[in-house]
């Protein structure tokens, strides 16, 4: 099915195959990490001039008495009312940040208020709660016990008028991420501490001494890069592409990788708020497959090496491992770190340090779906991910990197990710 080898003389190499699943998912956090902004919002109540989305807008209010930008307010209702983010899969919760809605008339800060989480059958108060300040003008700040949960819900008792809120914001971790470099350091939430410990050491006792020495896993690229990744597209098949279409291939593959990024925000030293992909070539056979005439890409034609289309090689990282790149027709600025390879009639896919293979049917039919399963698998082979064809570390259950199991990241996936990072950052001086 699939497997992983070093070897002195050839960069590793990370195979495996996908068919199809489902199973939870770890959402992406955009800019410093809020979550709140991928979520949908809905209340309790919603005054009619009003309006419950703006808890989500990613907007900092300048006051509790914003007149400027929307905001969620109750009057005139009173009592126990609530707020609530809901995710289509569920999230890593580690901390939130409140703003209160206080026009010092009708809609004041709340006499208490607290969070719950959705447990499956029924809302639980988080557990673990450092405090439930009340302060205008500033966003209240709780850190709790890791949760995984879809939902997350500001519950807001009333004191003297009715209640409301100008932002929510969630995180995966204890403070958001600043793109220098979060504060925040290896948290996993306690049920994953003994299948990550678990995974480190078949990677160390399997791969030894891969993690120490190897030189070119996704994160060594995006390092050598200052915290960007290029790629070069193999196109073999004999199926046009147009420029439209190209585009779309270029953005698909850069919202996907996103995915895994991500995850870093703010994270345990990780110094980038964002990894820009950029696609700077496509290899063909024919160039009459390519129905463009724009030089946005370098084209190579009929450079054929395992059977199929090669980005020009002196200008690919998997074989200029030193990043230097005097020989490549584009120039320095043109290299590529990687492969998106597309191959028509190929089911299931291969990831190593080179990129991803994948067939060139499945990434265009699923060319703008939400979760490109395969690619996403082979993209965290990329970054060292292994498979699990015979053997599922204790406590967890389906996951994208065990093959046939999930259908997106997983949070068992997302630590394990953040794992490899933990043990290779200090190889960067980080």
């Amino acid at each position: 099915m699939g497997r992983r080898w070093w070897t002195a003389a050839v960069p590793a190499l990370i195979l495996g195959l996908l068919m199809s699943p489902a199973d939870t998912a770890l959402a992406a956090a955009p800019g410093d990490g809020n979550l709140a902004v991928s979520a949908t919002a809905s209340a309790s109540y919603t005054s009619s001039w009003e309006s419950i989305a703006a808890i989500k807008d990613d907007i900092d209010p300048p006051s509790s008495n914003d007149t400027a930008n929307p905001r969620w307010g109750t009057w005139p209702e009173t009592g126990t009312q609530w707020a609530e983010l809901t995710w289509s899969q569920p999230q890593t919760l580690r901390s939130a940040q409140v703003y209160f809605f206080d026009d010092n008339g009708g809609v004041r800060v709340p006499a208490s208020w607290r969070l719950q989480y959705w447990n499956g059958s029924a809302y639980a108060d988080v557990a673990g709660a450092s405090g439930y300040p009340t302060a205008v003008n500033a966003y209240n700040k709780v850190v709790f016990n890791s949760v995984s949960s879809s939902r997350l819900r500001v519950v807001l008792q009333s004191g003297a008028a009715s209640v409301g809120l100008l932002e929510v914001k969630a995180y995966s971790t204890e403070s958001p991420g600043n793109g220098g470099g979060g504060t925040t350091g290896w948290n996993p939430p306690a049920n994953l501490v003994t299948p990550l410990n678990q995974v480190w050491q078949h990677v160390e006792s399997t791969y030894n001494p891969g993690p120490t020495v190897f030189r070119n896993f996704g994160w060594d690229q995006i390092m050598a890069n200052r915290g960007s990744i290029n790629y070069c597209v193999r196109w073999d098949s004999s199926a046009p592409v147009s420029a439209a279409l190209r585009d779309r291939i270029h953005a698909s593959l850069a919202r996907q990788f996103k995915k895994w990024m991500d995850l870093m925000v703010g994270h345990n030293g990780w110094p980038y708020r964002e990894v820009p992909l950029k696609v700077v070539g496509w290899a063909v056979r024919d160039r009459a497959t390519l129905q463009w005439s724009d030089n946005s890409v370098d084209v190579y034609v009929n450079d054929i090496r395992e059977n199929a289309p090669q980005c020009a090689q002196p200008c690919g990282r998997f074989f200029n491992q030193n990043g230097q790149y005097p020989n490549c027709p584009g120039g320095a600025a043109r290299h590529y770190d990687m492969s998106l390879w597309l191959t028509a009639g190929m089911g299931g896919g291969a990831g190593g340090d080179w990129g991803q293979r994948l067939g060139s049917e499945y990434f265009v039919n699923n060319i703008d779906a939400p979760d490109m399963h395969i690619l996403l698998h082979e993209i965290g082979h990329s970054f060292g991910l292994d498979d699990f064809y015979d053997w599922t570390p204790t406590g967890v259950g389906g996951f994208l990197m065990k093959a046939g199991s999930a259908s997106r990241i997983t949070d068992f996936d997302a630590w394990m990710f953040r794992d490899w990072w933990r043990h290779l950052k200090s190889r960067y001086g980080l």
